[in-house]
């Protein structure tokens, strides 16, 4: 593999996602999931090339990102019951070595985990958060909050679903516990509930959030690229939904353009309110954020003038994709305008 670094001015960047050698081997711009992007960087200017990653092979890996100028990272925190481990400790070597990395596991930590939910609950997009660091605290103050109404119990770090219960308690002892990539629910005692979520514990935290009662009616994913929204998507879902008449309506994600009208109210706010909020109380700077991003809301109480408040669920960081069409191009404007900056 050509490793030195082209003497031309262009910028090139890896675009990175696991698989294995044989992948790796296969790879083209052309056959990539990401081939809009492939195409969206060229037009401003930027090589792309395809870095398939793996533990067994990381070093090539490594040697692949030092010959470019950035890389744009595509690899789920938890996946096939691998973690990202190894692959973090690379990301930041070759960044520390001057090479462009998004996003940086650093950043991730910060506004890409559930923690960012209890960090960020004095915004506008907050609510009553409560944060779990030992299962300890766990038992002592789950009961109280119950005794209020339903909860969302989410691991700290995780997706597609893993580690999200909604949690009820019953007139018995017992509480009932949906688990999010579940159908139907359980009756359990607390202290069985804690052992299925020990693990949570091993190596983070634990947010728990109150459920939200208009969850039924659909989750709005804001995407941004940078600090500028480059989108949305909006679904029905089945994730600790109860109602069967409500979990038959639920679809796949339908995306939109960053114009679409149903949704201005909520790109004004992330533009131009709850980013710069949330940059300046994660202390992130604004280049540092992700060249691609989403924050996935849940829809809160009507507000008086009839408009719909927005209470944030998750953000997600780490591997966001499919994105909405005009995505890439908003990507590539990104991309460009970071390594402008940085070169």
């Amino acid at each position: 593999m050509d490793i030195e670094r082209r003497p031309s001015h262009q910028h090139t960047v890896a675009i990175l996602s696991r698989g294995d050698a044989a992948a790796r081997r296969d790879a083209t711009a052309q056959n990539s999931r990401f081939a809009h992007l492939f195409e969206a960087l060229a037009t401003v200017g930027i090589e792309a090339r395809p870095a398939i990653y793996d533990e067994s092979f990381a070093e090539d890996v490594r040697e692949q990102l030092l010959a470019v100028d950035g890389v744009l990272v595509w690899v789920n925190p938890i996946q096939d019951g691998r973690n990202r481990a190894g692959l973090d400790a690379l990301l930041r070597d070759v960044a520390a070595r001057g090479v462009w990395v998004s996003a940086h596991p650093d950043v991730i930590l910060k506004m890409g985990t559930k923690e960012v939910l209890y960090r960020t609950r004095s915004m506008g997009w907050g609510c009553d958060t409560a944060l779990y660091q030992t299962a300890d605290a766990m038992r002592a103050e789950l009961p109280t909050r119950l005794a209020s109404g339903s909860r969302v119990i989410k691991r700290n770090r995780g997706n597609g679903g893993q580690g999200v219960w909604k949690v009820e308690r019953l007139p018995t002892s017992m509480i009932k516990v949906l688990d999010a990539t579940k159908d139907a629910p359980e009756e359990l005692t607390l202290d069985d509930f804690l052992r299925r979520c020990a693990e949570y514990f091993e190596n983070g935290s634990v947010i728990d959030q109150p459920f939200q009662p208009r969850l039924s009616e659909g989750v709005v994913r804001c995407y941004m690229a940078g600090d500028r929204c480059a989108g949305f998507g909006h679904h029905k879902v089945k994730a600790l939904v109860d109602s069967p008449a409500a979990r038959a309506e639920a679809g796949p994600r339908l995306y939109s353009s960053n114009a679409d009208p149903r949704f201005q109210r909520l790109r004004r706010l992330m533009e131009d309110e709850w980013t710069p909020q949330m940059t300046s109380l994660l202390d992130i700077a604004r280049l540092d954020l992700p060249a691609i991003w989403d924050a996935d809301f849940m829809l809160g109480p009507v507000l008086p003038d009839g408009t719909d408040s927005y209470v944030l669920g998750e953000i997600n960081v780490s591997s966001v994709h499919p994105y909405p069409e005009e995505a890439p191009a908003e990507i590539a404007r990104r991309v460009a305008d970071r390594l402008r900056r940085k070169l």
